[in-house]
């Protein structure tokens, strides 16, 4: 990574501060300028996408140290961001040499900056210094001060005291008790609903005022939940009053702890249905998540944790976070191994539950066990990939049996003794080339989703004459798996397929007798659940 090319005309060249006015735009940087720079507490940002905010510049900085003060140049798809020390900016610098820094999964580029420190002018860059001063408040440990008058000109008006909350690459579970602690920072939250639409995991969350609802969005929108991953898009709903009917880990009404828990219950009133179709994301059934993660070794959460919602952590934290080495068997009272239960014994086996399991992390070992053949314990990697796979398998529906998923009070899957035939019911696949979050920064690790009917399906021969596999040759591939294809849709050049089932039960099933299927030609199916519909 090149350092110290701050190719923008817009600055004063002085080399110690670099302003916002504009006054020297005539003037172009030295080519010694774009040589490497020593180290700078600011930090130079290119290649941003163009609709990105303020916080998810921040963003970058916060796991490293306070953000002091930051620059966007929209315009220009670059931003400037000044740390509080020059430690910090090293630290951040180092890390992302080693890790490619991406912004909404576009690869952007931080150097040093050649200017020691970052002079703007508040009426070109209101609203960055409103967001960084919430969320500065809220790295401190307090709340935002909303005596502030650039911050109240932000604030002025919110539209509503309800947040609508997707989670993006969600690798871990969030629940409703992390979001409480999350969001609570910035004033009294009344009440949550979490639910699932198109796969994906989202909630609303009203607050007591509205201008509390907006401090939270400032702060928080783009921001990690977990280091590297589940990822917050926070907008305002067009809901003013949330009408909860029970408390449970789907839906929370904090004004009414007497509600009851409903089990087995729509955690949302069905009057609500009609309010959320006025509301265009959020249609679909309420789900609730696992449990959260609240310290995996070094794996910490960005968010949750400790007094103010958002803690630095260490650079060698972050990177092997980041890159998807998931060391974690540290993580408390969670030791990897999944209790498979109420299983099809008759159909299962120990590959059909390391493919399934393995959506979710890279499974070790499977043993079906010898005298309750509808019962196994899985090996996953680490405690985090066994919770992850717990939140989004257990409950659901393989050969016909809703199965059970728990974990294991067994910290690891043992062989079978040398010279012992256990009738192919234990197999170790610690060494299997189909483990899909082996390589450090796989995007595989962006694109885990629930079970769902649609199959994303990738590695598809094409351009290869009469080898070429047809829409039709798909559909009864995945026919003949047991199901009815429901819809078909190639991309990428016919390289890359969805492919929609006609129940989730059906594309789990698919998934398990079709992931690594020999098309020929060298080519291996590759196939996922997807968070799409066609």
């Amino acid at each position: 990574m090149k350092r110290g090319s701050d190719d923008l005309n817009l600055y004063s060249t002085s080399p110690n501060s670099v302003t916002a006015n504009g006054n020297d735009s005539s003037k172009k940087l030295r080519v010694e300028d774009r040589m490497e720079s020593p180290p700078s507490r600011v930090l130079h940002i290119r290649k941003l996408p163009s609709e990105v905010s303020e916080t998810e510049v921040i963003a970058l900085g916060l796991p490293f140290g306070k953000v002091t003060n930051i620059l966007m140049l929209k315009g220009k798809n670059q931003a400037f961001l000044e740390l509080g020390t020059e430690e910090a900016a090293v630290t951040m610098v180092n890390y992302y040499t080693a890790v490619m820094p991406q912004v909404r999964n576009v690869p952007v580029f931080i150097q040093f900056s050649n200017h020691k420190e970052l002079k703007t002018d508040s009426t070109l860059n209101q609203r960055a210094q409103a967001v960084l001063q919430a969320v500065s408040a809220v790295q401190d440990g307090g709340s935002p001060n909303s005596d502030n008058s650039t911050l109240d000109s932000v604030l002025a008006h919110a539209p509503s005291p309800v947040l609508r909350i997707i989670i993006d690459n969600m690798f871990y579970p969030v629940t409703l008790d992390v979001l409480q602690q999350i969001f609570s920072k910035f004033g009294t939250v009344m009440k949550i609903i979490t639910f699932t639409k198109n796969n994906q995991f989202q909630a609303l969350l009203q607050f007591s005022e509205p201008v509390n609802a907006q401090q939270a969005r400032l702060s928080l929108d783009g921001q990690n939940i977990y280091n590297s991953c589940c990822t917050l898009r926070i907008d305002f709903s067009k809901l003013v009053n949330l009408n909860v009917k029970y408390n449970n880990d789907k839906s929370r009404d904090y004004t009414r702890p007497e509600l009851p828990a409903g089990d087995g219950q729509p955690a949302v009133d069905p009057a609500m249905a009609a309010a959320y179709n006025k509301d265009s994301s959020l249609l679909g059934t309420p789900s609730g998540m696992g449990a959260p993660y609240s310290n995996g070794g070094g794996f910490q959460s960005s968010l949750s944790q400790g007094g103010g919602a958002i803690n630095p952590m260490s650079a060698a934290a972050a990177a092997a976070a980041a890159a998807g080495r998931m060391a974690l068997s540290g993580h408390s009272g969670c030791s990897g191994v999944l209790l498979v239960s109420n299983l099809n014994e008759e159909m299962v086996t120990p590959q059909s539950l390391f493919t399934l399991f393995g959506v979710y992390g890279d499974a070790q070992r499977v043993k079906i066990l010898y005298n309750k053949k509808d019962s196994a314990l899985i090996q996953m990697s680490d405690g985090n990939q066994a919770q992850l796979a717990m939140s989004h398998l257990n409950g659901q529906k393989m050969y016909g049996k809703i199965i059970r998923v728990t974990l294991s009070k067994h910290q690891a899957v043992q062989l079978p003794r040398e010279g012992l035939d256990d009738q192919g019911l234990t197999k170790d696949f610690t060494n299997s080339p189909l483990h899909r979050f082996k390589k450090p920064g796989s995007k595989n690790f962006q694109n885990i989703f629930p079970p769902s009917a649609t199959l994303h399906l990738s590695n598809v021969p094409f351009g290869l004459d009469r080898e070429d596999v047809t829409e039709e040759d798909l559909r009864l591939l995945f026919s003949n798996a047991g199901g009815i294809v429901k819809a078909f849709k190639f991309f990428q050049g016919h390289k890359m397929a969805l492919l929609q089932m006609s129940t989730v039960e059906e594309a789990i099933q698919a998934l398990m007798d079709l992931h690594n299927y020999d098309m020929g030609s060298n080519h291996h199916l590759k196939v996922s659940f997807s968070k799409s519909t066609i």
